[in-house]
């Protein structure tokens, strides 16, 4: 169920965000429009929320996320529509649903993925060993000459 709810928010928000952006070009409907939401929000939400979030971090999963809404806006988009595909509004709707994805990714996190937090802590016992010595910091001559070890040989 809580797939559901989250895939849910995914695309209605994918949805209206699209239909800002893209709902003013000629030839794109509004079924267009929720094809590409509903196939982008399947694609995003299998690939960069259940895949790539619990592996990476928040900011790798929205940069993927961008290149996925990208590409599938894009030739989706030219494919709907008379004439060629639209790059500065794919580039727009991409980035917006990035932004949206930044804010989605800590709802995921929270709700639907809850053993993540708990896999990423680190080990409390960590008994890290060091070695010392008598000299801390040692005296290096700025040039090695033989004069320097005939002199310095008594001290070693």
């Amino acid at each position: 169920m809580k797939h559901v709810k989250a895939f849910a928010i995914k695309f209605v928000a994918t949805f209206v965000l699209l239909f800002l952006v893209l709902g003013g070009v000629q030839g794109i409907t509004f079924g267009d429009i929720f094809s590409i939401s509903l196939v982008l929000g399947g694609a995003a939400y299998l690939l960069g929320d259940l895949f790539l979030l619990p592996r990476t971090s928040n900011t790798v999963a929205s940069l993927a996320d961008l290149g996925l809404a990208f590409i599938l806006i894009y030739f989706m988009s030219g494919g709907m529509t008379d004439g060629g595909p639209y790059l500065t509004r794919s580039v727009l709707a991409a980035l917006a649903v990035m932004v949206f994805e930044l804010f989605y990714h800590q709802y995921v996190v929270q709700n639907v993925l809850p053993n993540r937090r708990k896999a990423r802590r680190a080990p409390k016992n960590l008994r890290y060993q060091t070695e010392a010595s008598e000299q801390i910091h040692p005296e290096f001559p700025t040039k090695l000459t033989d004069e320097f070890h005939l002199k310095n040989r008594d001290k070693e």
